[in-house]
């Protein structure tokens, strides 16, 4: 007995050591939004509908640039002359060339114009649908941070429950002990532990499991025991109906999401109207080329054969000359040579590939287009985009409507919700009123055992009712910030 005391006090010990080093975290409304916005995955999706808007406004922007392009080439021709004609041509060493060139054009029209604001239109459709997920990201978080809050509330209420029912059996058992009691109260009570072991269980559980779904909405996993801050006292709502209309009119992202996109659709049709006007386009072409002939000695062949060629039409003259009686240019004739030097400065020009280029006169070019007939093209898209403009305002005043309807409706639920709690605070200070009562009645002998039991589930179903008005209200807040855009506390 010794031996499993010493066991006993020791593993007590260690518990409480754990106990005293195993600080739970805790959880604030605030930093739960703010982790969300961080890691939900949902939300981080639709962050990739804003950089998309944001590369079709520089492209927008990029349309006023002239466009360039940049070229560079090479190419091979083998030294084999080609036949036309029975004549060849060609020639008989293999050539290699490069070029390079340049080319800017640029193009403006009134569609330029428009495409660009209604690429702005769109990137402020885009931030506001960023905006209205975050709202929405916000209010989810919201639910589920209040639904874990009320499971850890609803445990507790069974907790205490569960002493309650402890009492019941040591009355029961006091009074089988007076002899005022009997057995078969002792086994009511009994069963009634059991069976708040079993209620209790189950809701510790599920605020267990509406833990873990809310990190799963932060899109973190759990890191262990956390504890949830309560939020704020329930307090009578502070704002007016007018004022949160005007609030909502202003700051709803949804209903700015869809003013944006009609603002783009308006731009949508002035840029099919721009079909109508002249298109101005503007081009500048510079580049060069390269070639060179793998054996160089061909032309240094060819500049020889041509040196001799002309010294022989030049002793052919000089001999006509002289025939006419007139001075000899003989000497001029013997002068005509084709020195060694001449040949290295034609292997020297000959060596230009692939980067020492002569230039091509460059081009420069303004065209202005005026479209006449299209077969009905400019026409339908006009149309199309007066039909896109009209469904856009369409839109926006639907959800003018939808935004009117839901912040009324939630304003409404805000002030019954607040009334419920007052009225659900009272049925529950009265049921554990009676409650108390029934068990000093039951002490004394006055009531039966199911009057008390009777008192007690009146009471457990009173605070139950407690909790939920309670954080039925906190929702009602949410639904309310939901609804106008933004939070309200």
């Amino acid at each position: 007995m010794r031996h499993i005391l010493t066991a006993l006090v020791v593993s007590s010990l260690a518990v409480s050591a754990g106990a005293q080093t195993a600080t739970p975290s805790t959880l604030t409304l605030d930093d739960a939004i703010g982790i969300a916005k961080k890691n939900n995955p949902v939300y981080q999706q639709q962050l990739s509908g804003r950089t998309r808007a944001a590369l079709a406004l520089r492209s927008a922007y990029g349309a006023f640039l002239p466009g360039a392009d940049a070229s560079f080439g090479a190419g091979y021709r083998q030294g084999k002359p080609e036949v036309f004609g029975g004549v060849a041509f060609g020639a008989t060493s293999d050539i290699i060339s490069s070029n390079w060139g340049l080319n800017f054009n640029a193009r403006m029209s009134a569609s330029t114009v428009m495409e660009l604001r209604r690429a702005k239109a769109n990137m402020d459709a885009a931030e506001a649908d960023v905006a209205a997920s975050e709202v929405g990201l916000r209010g989810a978080v919201v639910n589920q941070f209040l639904t874990a809050l009320q499971s850890v509330a609803s445990a507790a209420l069974q907790d205490s429950l569960l002493k309650k029912v402890q009492l019941d059996l040591a009355l029961a058992k006091a009074r089988v002990d007076v002899g005022s009691g009997t057995s078969l109260d002792v086994k009511r009570a009994e069963v009634a532990i059991g069976q708040q072991q079993v209620a209790a269980l189950r809701a510790r559980n599920t605020a267990e499991v509406e833990q873990v779904k809310l990190f799963q909405q932060l899109g973190v996993a759990r890191p262990g025991p956390v504890t949830l801050l309560p939020l704020t006292a329930v307090t009578a709502p502070a704002f007016e109906l007018g004022q949160l209309m005007d609030i909502a009119r202003k700051s709803n992202p949804t209903l700015q999401g869809y003013q944006s996109r009609q603002n783009a659709a308006a731009q949508g049709v002035k840029s099919a109207r721009g079909a109508y006007a002249p298109t101005v386009s503007v081009g500048a072409q510079l580049g060069g080329y390269s070639t060179q002939y793998k054996n160089a000695e061909v032309l240094v062949a060819q500049a020889q054969n041509s040196m001799l060629s002309s010294q022989a039409s030049c002793f052919s003259t000089d001999s006509l000359r002289r025939g006419a009686g007139l001075s000899s240019i003989a000497a001029k004739c013997g002068a005509m040579q084709f020195t060694p030097t001449q040949a290295q400065a034609i292997r020297d020009a000959n060596n230009t590939f692939p980067f020492d280029f002569t230039s091509s006169p460059y081009n420069l070019s303004l065209s202005v287009s005026l479209p006449l007939f299209d077969r009905f093209g400019r026409e339908q898209r006009l149309q199309e985009a007066q039909i896109a403009r009209d469904n856009a305002r369409f839109e926006v005043r639907r959800q003018e409507l939808q935004m009117t309807a839901d912040v009324t409706s939630a304003w409404s639920s805000l002030q019954a919700a607040h009334r419920t709690v007052g009225l659900q605070e009272q049925n529950a200070a009265a049921a554990l009123e009676a409650l108390t009562l029934a068990q000093e009645r039951y002490r004394v002998g006055i009531s039966t055992f199911v009057e008390l039991v009777q008192a007690r589930n009146e009471y457990e179903r009173a605070s139950t009712d407690r909790i939920g008005a309670i954080y039925d209200y906190h929702r009602a807040w949410a639904a309310l910030e939901n609804a106008v855009g933004r939070p309200l506390r």
